[in-house]
């Protein structure tokens, strides 16, 4: 018996080239897999496990004794389970509707975009409310005294220098990055804590707000990296006036230490699990098929993943940033 014509869906991967993953992120401001870094998993769900951290710090007898013997010293696992999900959407495209704006845009490409687009936007979304989050950090998280918008007042430098000597008190890892949103980016490049630590250092007329880049706060805060969120959501309900707000809130900024490598080992913040066996892609499957009822072809696109929290001694987050 034949099977139906529904079934059979196709991948896309021509529309998907016109999607670019890092040329998206970098365009829409989305930074979740640089806070919570890729690791591409074999199985769909497991254990692994990972070493406490005040374990690696110990300091066990290294000496040979006088029978030849070396000390002997172990350590334990904490397992930690994952199982990844797959994430996706589906958007309907009339041929109908096709056919009659071909001469102004490209409707599959415009649909497969807008598909991607909230793909990505809801995984953006997760990471945020996952590191920006003062209940997971419950034991992690301290107001500073002066929000970073009160450009005369505030301390910034001295914000996440106590951050970071909070993380290495916890652990012994040093910090290497700093997690804020564009709008606490733009009242950074105008505290005057920062101008002056600039200007201190002879950058004359790198001290313009425009000439002060990620890169330059990076070494101010003398931190590896300055991660800035530049996404955006509506949070108004369908049929209301559209109310826009930032993914990652201008309430926090987290000091912490993301991963650099693929090493699940590496000890880090958080990481995207992303499970790829049944064609998922990190940045977004795009599929086609034929639907009868509607008479037309309809877009998915889908991605497996799980992000989770690896060692919350890794991060230190600041609340109270924005007045």
């Amino acid at each position: 018996m034949p099977a139906p014509r529904t079934a059979l869906n196709g991948y896309r991967p021509d529309l998907g080239t016109m999607f670019e993953f890092d040329v998206l992120m970098n365009q829409r401001g989305f930074i979740g897999n640089q806070v919570a870094p890729v690791f591409e998993s074999a199985v769909q769900s497991g254990t692994f496990g990972k070493i406490p951290l005040k374990q690696l710090l110990k300091e066990p007898e290294v000496g040979r004794d006088s029978r030849g013997n070396y000390n002997r010293t172990n350590f334990t696992f904490e397992d930690t389970t994952f199982g990844t999900k797959e994430k996706g959407i589906e958007i309907p495209i009339d041929r109908r509707q096709s056919k009659m704006y071909r001469s102004f845009f490209d409707f599959e490409t415009v649909c497969a975009a807008t598909a991607l687009d909230i793909v990505l936007r809801a995984q953006e979304k997760r990471v945020a409310d996952m590191i920006f989050n003062a209940t997971t950090f419950a034991a992690r998280t301290a107001g500073v005294t002066n929000e970073w918008d009160d450009v005369t007042n505030a301390t910034p430098v001295t914000d996440v220098n106590a951050a970071v000597m909070a993380i290495w008190q916890a652990c012994g890892l040093w910090a290497n990055a700093l997690i804020i949103n564009r709008k606490v980016f733009r009242n950074l490049r105008r505290c005057d804590e920062v101008t002056d630590m600039i200007a201190s250092q002879g950058a004359g007329s790198s001290i313009e707000p425009s000439k002060i880049t990620a890169a330059v706060l990076a070494s101010v805060f003398d931190l590896r990296y300055v991660i800035v969120a530049g996404g955006a959501r509506d949070t108004a309900n369908e049929g209301q006036a559209v109310s826009i707000s930032s993914i990652w809130s201008d309430e926090y900024a987290m000091v912490a230490r993301i991963a650099e490598t693929d090493n699940i080992e590496e000890p880090c913040l958080a990481r995207t699990l992303h499970w790829g066996e049944d064609g998922s892609k990190i940045g977004g499957t795009i599929e086609t098929y034929y639907e009868d009822q509607s008479r037309g072809d309809v877009c998915r696109v889908r991605h497996e993943v799980e992000e989770k929290t690896i060692f919350t001694e890794a991060g230190y987050l600041l609340s109270n940033i924005t007045t």
